[in-house]
């Protein structure tokens, strides 16, 4: 009997399907399974990138870094590494290009500053730190050493243009910004005139000269100067001459300057355009790092006075109360540690007087040749606890870098109950108890970084400096102003 056909026809094709399903089958697995190494192994490698990025942040950032057995300080941070737009949420801001007659050409002329001494051409160096205070070596670590110089109080000028020149929020598009700097250094350009028999007409001239350039700039005339703002190295008090024969210069009250900000070192209590900024101190940081040692060193360093004074005697001063505090710390010498600045012996920071402060729970801080002295942030990056005499020394000066309550970080104590014998300042110190002080300390070292001013122009990696906090200030302020 023949095979059937039709049978043998039907069962062929089953067959060669069932082969190629089988082999579709195993392909299909295969490719599946690859797919799946694939996806596994991309998953490794996003996790292997995340674990690795994670990692690095956390052992080498700043924020991480502490010293050994030191305490946990509150510090204000920055975030230079983010992108402008977060960094700049206050504006940018736009920096005039002066002639140089303004600005550079006073520090190559440093030697006509000072008609007296050759001073300024120390101060002007390093960008406006000055010297390396190479002498201090054996007062602070060695690891900081060369974070100090011999800072020169007068040198805000040199110093705040250095550092907004690299600023993040700097623009170089006067039609984007915010605010705009004037960089004119008043303090040193009027200060060549004040000692000498010069009279109003040129300690005014520069100012002149300055303003009228200013509101030769069109975006001067959009705002008649509103959203502009200077930096004033001198007390304002050198700036606001009343009568043509009384002292300094007329500048403040010139009519360019009725609207323009003033970032100034002693402002006046009375002016809104005043901004009070810390007196530059020798300590200058370059790092996070840094900031955080220090703040290590000041908390565990050994105080062994209740309390010390640093400063010379004002006889030109009727009841001169700086010779009273001098006199009252020498018969109080098993208290107070005095270091006596008659002269010129402590200008601009010594050795003696930092090693003073750093050993002493409490500084003694009445006002200087005016309300203010730059003694009162030497002290406090010391550590040490500012006693004030006089309101207007700090607690109305600079409410952008010290606390809202005076209480927490210093002491006041009535000049007159001092001066009539009612008052004993040991007694009135010997009152706080070691609890007290250690958290009034605490205070102060937490305020620390914002009133330094760093060294780098970029600003610190992730901590605020007195620069920041006064730039992120006028820029809100501003912005503000604008959207009024």
């Amino acid at each position: 009997m023949l095979p059937s056909y039709r049978n043998s026809f039907l069962k062929k094709p089953k067959n060669i399907y069932f082969k190629e399903a089988i082999k579709n089958s195993i392909y299909s697995q295969q490719s599946s399974c690859t797919w799946l190494l694939l996806i596994m192994i991309l998953l490794l490698q996003i996790y292997l990138c995340v674990n690795y990025f994670f990692i690095q942040n956390v052992s080498l950032s700043p924020q991480h870094f502490t010293t050994p057995n030191s305490p946990t300080h509150n510090v204000s941070h920055s975030h230079h590494n983010n992108n402008n737009n977060e960094i700049c949420q206050s504006g940018k801001v736009y920096v005039y290009d002066l002639p140089p007659m303004f600005n550079k050409e006073l520090l190559d002329n440093c030697s006509s500053l000072d008609p007296w001494s050759p001073r300024y051409c120390d101060a002007v160096l390093n960008r406006g730190f000055g010297r390396r205070a190479t002498a201090l070596a054996d007062v602070v670590p060695k690891s900081l050493a060369p974070a100090w110089y011999w800072t020169d109080q007068f040198m805000l000028e040199a110093i705040f243009h250095n550092r907004v020149l690299k600023h993040p929020c700097r623009t170089l598009e006067p039609e984007s910004a915010t605010a705009f700097y004037i960089p004119f250094y008043a303090g040193l350009a009027v200060g060549r005139y004040l000692f000498s028999n010069y009279g109003s007409k040129e300690r005014d001239r520069d100012c002149h000269m300055l303003l009228k350039w200013v509101q030769d700039q069109p975006y001067w005339k959009r705002s008649n100067g509103s959203d502009h703002f200077i930096t004033l190295g001198r007390m304002v008090w050198d700036f606001r001459r009343w009568g043509e024969n009384d002292w300094g210069s007329g500048f403040v009250y010139m009519e360019g300057m009725r609207n323009i900000k003033r970032l100034v070192i002693e402002r006046s209590p009375w002016d809104p355009l005043d901004i009070g900024v810390p007196y530059p101190t020798g300590f200058h940081p370059r790092s996070d790092a840094d900031v955080l040692e220090w703040q290590s060193y000041v908390s565990t360093h050994k105080r062994t006075s209740l309390f010390c004074f640093a400063g010379g005697t004002r006889g030109a001063f009727k009841s001169d109360f700086r010779g009273h505090l001098l006199s009252y710390c020498k018969n109080e010498s098993d208290s107070c540690r005095v270091v006596d600045c008659s002269g010129t012996r402590c200008y601009n920071g010594a050795s003696a007087i930092l090693d003073t402060f750093l050993g002493s729970d409490f500084c003694l801080q009445p006002r200087g040749d005016t309300y203010t002295r730059r003694s009162v942030f030497d002290c406090m990056v010391a550590g040490s606890i500012p006693v004030f005499f006089w309101e207007r020394t700090a607690y109305d000066q600079y409410e952008w870098f010290l606390p809202g309550e005076p209480e927490s970080y210093s002491v006041f104590i009535d000049r007159n109950a001092v001066k009539n014998g009612s008052t004993s300042i040991r007694k009135v110190l010997e009152k706080y108890s070691r609890e007290e002080v250690s958290k009034m300390r605490e205070r102060v070292i937490d305020i620390i970084p914002k009133i330094l001013y760093a060294t780098p122009q970029e600003g610190l990696e992730t901590i605020k400096d007195a620069f920041d906090v006064a730039m992120e200030g006028v820029l809100r302020r501003i912005k503000k102003q604008d959207r009024g």
